[in-house]
């Protein structure tokens, strides 16, 4: 089962942090060494400014939040030189982090991403959409 290598973005980690549901499962597949988390510091700083605005949590809350995510993910290192989405550049990261790390899975909620269907080999779905694939290959 561990063939997965996959990069979550910012909002499945944002959700599978925070709640219950897909996005919570597969961060729990990673935690259990079933998948491969793929992550960089622009995905990891991203989110951390997004558990300080929207859950209010204090930089100590947040930071424990990302080093968690770090505990069960590789951290790559990207050149910021991927320009794909116009519409939201911020989406590139979540692109070249995918390529760097040579990862099989983009796990996202985003509609940029989603639109693009796949990148370079690397299929883009969504949470529930990766866990069939896990359980149901």
């Amino acid at each position: 089962m561990n063939n997965y290598v996959v990069v979550f973005d910012t909002n499945i980690l944002f959700s599978g942090l925070g709640w219950r549901g897909s996005p919570f499962r597969c961060l729990e597949l990673a935690r259990e060494g079933q998948v491969i988390s793929i992550t960089c510091q622009e995905i990891l700083a991203e989110l951390e400014e997004k558990l300080r605005l929207k859950q209010n949590m204090s930089f100590t809350e947040a930071a424990q939040d990302v080093a968690q995510v770090l505990s069960f993910s590789r951290l790559v290192t990207i050149n910021n030189t991927l320009k794909v989405i116009t519409d939201d550049p911020d989406d590139d990261m979540v692109l070249e982090c995918a390529v760097v790390g040579g990862a099989s899975y983009i796990v996202t909620g985003d509609r940029h991403l989603l639109s693009l269907g796949s990148y370079e080999d690397i299929a883009i779905v969504r949470a529930a959409d990766f866990l069939a694939f896990v359980y149901h290959p």
